[in-house]
C-alpha cells in the first residue's frame, strides 16, 4: 500500500520517540523498583482499555514506535494486530527489537496517522498511545479523529493527559520554582470529550494510570453509525 508522507508533527515525534528509545535500549538490568512498578501497572491499565472495548480481534497500533505495547496486544490468542508508523527506520527497527514469537502476530506498514493506508471500517480498534497526546492544535486532533473514524469500524483507544490532578499541582508548582517540565499537553476534560463527540464517537469510558493523582488517562470510544 503506498505510504502517505509524514506531518511534520509526526516527523518531530518519530525523532522524540527514536531518541528516546536509543537511551533506553543499552539499559540490560531490570531498573529500579519503581520503574518495573509502572510497566506492571502500564500493562494492567493498557488491559483495562482493551476489555473496556470487548476484546477487539483486529486491532491498529498507530503510530507504534517501537512496537511498546506489542506483547500485551498479542496476549489474546485470536487478536490479529496491524502496526503503522511514518517512520520506516523505527519499523526496521522493531524487526529485531522483539522476539519471533511477538513478531509473527504483527503485520507492520509505514503510514501517516492523518492518512492511514487502510479502507474504511478496516479494523476493530485503532490503539493510540503515544501521539495524540502531543497535538497542541485542536485542527490537527480532529483531523486525527476523523481518519480514526473511518478506518474503525468499532472503537479507538486513546492515551493523554488530563488537567487538574494532583500531578498538574505539582508540575505548575515546580514550574513556579523554575524547574523542568516535560513537554506535554495538559487537555482539559470538556474541550477534548467535546472533540470525541463532534469527530463523531460516543465515550465507552475511561481508565486513569492513578486514579486522583496522576495526568494519564486512556479513553475508550466507540465509533457513532
Amino acid at each position: 500500500m503506498p505510504a502517505q508522507p509524514p506531518s511534520p508533527i509526526e516527523l518531530e515525534f518519530a525523532r522524540q520517540h527514536e531518541r528516546e528509545h536509543a537511551r533506553s535500549c543499552p539499559e540490560k538490568g531490570p531498573g529500579s523498583l519503581a520503574r518495573r512498578l509502572g510497566l506492571a501497572r502500564e500493562k494492567q491499565w493498557v488491559r483495562q482499555a482493551l476489555k473496556l472495548a470487548g476484546e477487539p480481534g483486529l486491532i491498529l497500533d498507530l503510530p507504534c514506535g517501537a512496537g511498546r505495547f506489542w506483547p500485551v496486544l498479542a496476549e489474546r490468542a485470536n487478536r490479529v494486530i496491524l502496526a503503522a508508523d511514518p517512520s520506516q527506520e523505527m519499523l526496521d527497527h522493531c524487526a529485531v527489537h522483539h522476539s519471533l514469537d511477538v513478531l509473527k502476530r504483527v503485520r507492520t506498514f509505514q503510514s501517516s496517522v492523518f492518512a492511514i493506508g487502510l479502507p474504511e471500517n478496516a479494523v476493530d480498534c485503532i490503539f493510540c498511545m503515544q501521539l495524540f497526546q502531543q497535538v497542541s492544535d485542536s485542527q490537527q486532533r480532529m483531523a486525527m479523529l476523523r481518519e480514526f473514524h473511518r478506518v474503525s469500524r468499532d472503537t479507538v483507544i486513546l492515551s493523554l493527559w488530563i488537567g487538574g490532578k494532583v500531578m498538574d499541582w505539582h508540575r505548575r508548582r515546580q514550574a513556579r520554582a523554575g524547574g523542568q517540565q516535560a513537554q506535554r499537553v495538559l487537555f482539559g476534560k470538556a474541550l477534548v470529550e467535546g472533540e470525541f463527540r463532534q469527530a463523531g464517537f460516543e465515550i465507552v469510558g475511561h481508565r486513569d494510570f492513578f486514579p486522583g493523582y496522576a495526568l494519564r488517562r486512556l479513553y475508550v470510544l466507540r465509533k457513532n453509525h
